[in-house]
């Protein structure tokens, strides 16, 4: 479900205060991302939240987001895929596709576009986000091999020794993927040769939003 926030000739998904709800999983890395991100775009006040743990512990949220998958597909009988950014003015999915969501967040639904664009976001760093993202996606999980995670970890140290950030001086969406990804469960003591991943991780930590966020998926879990 790949559909985008914008005002289109039919109308459509448009930006409005408190007419999405997001749907996010307590053990899902995307979720984090996606949570961190509303902290860091003002967003928690706007746009709902729904945390979705085990079916027997939230199951008014799984049934919430059922009705929704439902009402957008006839007879939806796939998984519950979470994140899911769900329109609560006509019940159906707008996207569960996380990428679109993270950028519509950082777009129309944070009062940015073309004209004003997200400092999460840049325009001229959009090509760098995806790529580092991707990165991270295929090489820095648990189950990476040894050999890879640790050339993209290399990688990442030696772009923190020049630049306090992930692609500069100033926080991006390439942080928060980043930050996501090295706080992860993985190998015991994993960053111990890297001492500005490690550093980057205390930094961005204290940050409010990416506190918040890890606490109450840590909470939930």
């Amino acid at each position: 479900m790949h559909s985008r926030i914008g005002v289109g000739l039919g109308g459509g998904f448009y930006p409005a205060p408190h007419r999405y709800e997001l749907f996010l999983s307590a053990s899902c890395p995307r979720s984090l991302r996606v949570s961190i991100t509303l902290g860091l775009l003002g967003l928690r006040d706007s746009v709902t939240t729904t945390l979705l743990t085990h079916p027997a512990r939230t199951p008014e949220a799984f049934a919430s987001l059922r009705s929704a998958y439902e009402a957008t597909v006839h007879h939806y009988d796939g998984p519950l895929t979470a994140p899911a950014l769900c329109d609560r003015w006509s019940g159906r999915i707008v996207s569960n596709h996380t990428p679109d969501i993270l950028r519509d967040l950082a777009g129309l639904l944070s009062g940015h576009d073309e004209a004003c664009p997200s400092a999460l976001h840049p325009p001229a760093l959009a090509a760098d986000i995806e790529a580092l993202r991707e990165l991270l996606d295929r090489k820095v999980t648990p189950s990476a091999a040894p050999s890879e995670r640790s050339a993209a970890l290399d990688v990442m140290e030696r772009r923190l020794s020049l630049h306090p950030y992930a692609l500069g001086a100033e926080l991006t969406a390439a942080d928060v993927d980043l930050w996501v990804a090295l706080v992860q469960p993985g190998p015991v003591n994993s960053l111990c040769p890297y001492p500005r991943l490690q550093e980057f991780v205390r930094r961005l930590g204290d940050h409010p939003a990416f506190r918040c966020a890890h606490e109450v998926a840590s909470d939930a879990a």
